[in-house]
């Protein structure tokens, strides 16, 4: 049996519960010199790529700006393409939405990406939810759910056929362009696709248009279920199982012995989720003032309010009432077998999958996950910015490298190349058939 190799990504913080700020090595979430230290720091440890999050208007709750949010993010196409200039192998991932963007202008902005860094460009593929984040754009509606996945595959099919030719002529329902491309192809072919999708839809969308699929499966199990359900999906698009790599997100806590790790790891969840946040997030689901609960003490006794408006402003998860009447009956399940406090409950369900203990510990585990097929790699976000890697690149990757299963050097020059994806005019590419098409 081939032993995989492990795919890491880097995520850089923006938009999340799980950056400490308080703490005293935290630095900026703007500045240029936060990214610069973070990019060198992955590239240094032969990561794959770098990903960036991205918000477009700082999230609300009961009127009043969202404390886990960042104020003043540069936007992503910049910072990516600064990181270009002072990095050479490591891939360069930014999140840019469907809803907001036209393809033409969005398709040659990452073919720029993609030339200006030899072939290291690559987009995560979202939608935007609400009228909320629609106001900056001048749109105070906004599309059903169907809809926007809708016109994310039109969007996505529009780029693709941009990107196989020079000139181009695409028709759908939502889109009707035609032009020659004004920019060279670029060096990968076209940039790397991700998506992220749990649901059905989702996983069907990663299967016939994406390159990579993050998902947020924390046992083998259940990572090995997801694992095996998409890649079976693939053949219906003429896709090889090689063709779409999948990388849940993941944090880390490394200590001296395990011991010395678990300890770390509750000071840190302590720290990521105080009282205050605690409370934050519960509302979220009740949709109701609970500043009045004690946040060491039980769940409020009443149930979520589903009869005004949201207090929540930009965020896309609970804002459905089934969804949030579903989510706090679970949570009170949870919280009542365990005897949880709101705060312990919100460490509980706000975790993602963490890798907690020594260096060999760390190594092994995620190379279990590969071996066994619940992972082709991890999206890893430190808890700390920007020296969050630091520890992970000195004491982790050499033992991932001592495995034999993690590069000591990057082979190719191609984010694509690197990913072992197979080359976008291939013959089982959709690229390769829109280029015929289009």
């Amino acid at each position: 049996m081939t032993t995989k190799q492990v795919i890491l990504g880097a995520q850089f913080p923006g938009v999340n519960n799980f950056t400490v700020w308080s703490d005293p090595a935290a630095g900026s979430q703007i500045e240029f010199s936060s990214f610069r230290h973070f990019a060198e720091t992955v590239e240094r440890g032969k990561f794959d790529f770098i990903f960036l999050a991205e918000g477009l208007r700082i999230r609300e709750q009961k009127g009043r700006f969202h404390e886990l949010d960042v104020a003043g993010r540069p936007n992503t196409l910049a910072i990516l393409t600064a990181l270009a200039a002072i990095t050479e192998h490591v891939g360069l991932i930014g999140t840019l939405t469907t809803t907001f963007n036209e393809p033409y202008v969005l398709a040659r902005q990452l073919a720029t990406l993609d030339i200006l860094s030899g072939g290291r460009a690559g987009w995560n593929v979202v939608t935007s939810p609400d009228a909320f984040t629609g106001a900056n754009f001048r749109r105070a509606d906004h599309l059903p759910h169907e809809q926007r996945y809708e016109r994310a595959r039109a969007f996505i099919e529009a780029a693709q056929g941009i990107w196989s030719s020079g000139d181009f002529s695409i028709r759908s329902k939502y889109f009707e362009i035609a032009g020659r491309s004004a920019l060279e192809r670029s060096p990968q072919g076209a940039p790397v696709i991700a998506q992220a999708g749990d649901s059905d839809e989702g996983r069907e969308f990663a299967a016939r248009h994406a390159d990579l699929i993050y998902s947020r499966h924390g046992s083998l199990e259940a990572g090995q279920a997801f694992y095996a359900d998409v890649k079976k999906r693939l053949a219906k698009y003429d896709r090889s199982p090689d063709a779409l790599k999948i990388l849940p997100g993941a944090n880390f806590v490394i200590g001296d012995t395990q011991e010395d790790a678990d300890e770390k790891q509750k000071a840190i969840r302590l720290q990521q989720v105080s009282p205050k946040s605690a409370i934050v997030f519960l509302e979220q689901v009740w949709n109701r003032d609970l500043s009045s609960y004690d946040p060491d003490g039980p769940l409020p006794d009443v149930e979520p309010d589903v009869s005004g408006e949201s207090l929540v402003q930009g965020r896309a998860s609970n804002q459905d009432i089934k969804r949030r009447l579903e989510t706090a009956r679970s949570w009170r399940e949870i919280a009542e077998r365990d005897r949880l406090s709101i705060r312990e409950l919100a460490i509980r369900v706000t975790a993602r999958k963490q890798f907690v203990g020594t260096p060999e510990s760390i190594a092994d585990e995620i190379n279990r996950y590969v071996q066994a097929d619940a992972a082709d790699g991890f999206v890893f976000a430190p808890h700390l910015t920007p020296g969050g890697f630091d520890e992970f690149v000195e004491k982790v990757v050499p033992v991932l490298q001592e495995r034999g299963v993690y590069r000591r050097e990057y082979a190719a020059a191609t984010l694509r190349s690197n990913l072992g994806l197979p080359d976008p005019t291939e013959e089982s590419s959709p690229l390769r058939h829109l280029s015929q098409t289009a």
